[in-house]
């Protein structure tokens, strides 16, 4: 007696998104650079978009303090992810604050806000805005 062989997982994407990971407190002046690596895993080095049928996440657990910085931060990710394919940013590990932040400036509806622990094994970027970079 044989068994067939099973094609994939049971409730896993096909396409491992891409993952940027943000920790520590961000600044204002660590939005660009937010934005620059969240392009560097969208795009090619020559400017094509990047398998735009996966998708982008981005882990906020680790975020030192909630505030308009970072609520200004996730808007601009999102614009950037939108400009690769019409993609939309999914955010894990949401903290409750940023949660009630987003929803109060209208931004809930423009990201994908997942709850529970996302992990994430695609192609990563940790990053931390750093205490000392003024702004905020």
């Amino acid at each position: 007696m044989s068994f067939g062989r099973r094609n994939g997982l049971p409730d896993v994407e096909p396409m491992t998104p891409n993952l940027l990971v943000v920790t520590g407190r961000v600044t204002r002046a660590a939005v660009p650079g937010l934005c620059a690596e969240l392009e560097a895993l969208l795009y090619d080095p020559d400017g094509s978009v990047r398998a735009p049928d996966t998708g982008v996440d981005c882990d906020v657990g680790g975020v030192a303090q909630v505030d308009l910085a970072l609520v200004e931060a996730i808007a601009r990710l999102g614009l950037v992810a939108r400009r690769a394919g019409g993609r939309k940013l999914r955010l894990r590990n949401v903290p409750p604050e940023l949660r009630g932040l987003l929803d109060l400036v209208g931004l809930a509806d423009v990201v994908d806000v997942e709850c529970g622990t996302g992990t994430g094994t695609g192609t990563g970027t940790e990053t931390g805005g750093g205490a000392g970079e003024g702004g905020g």
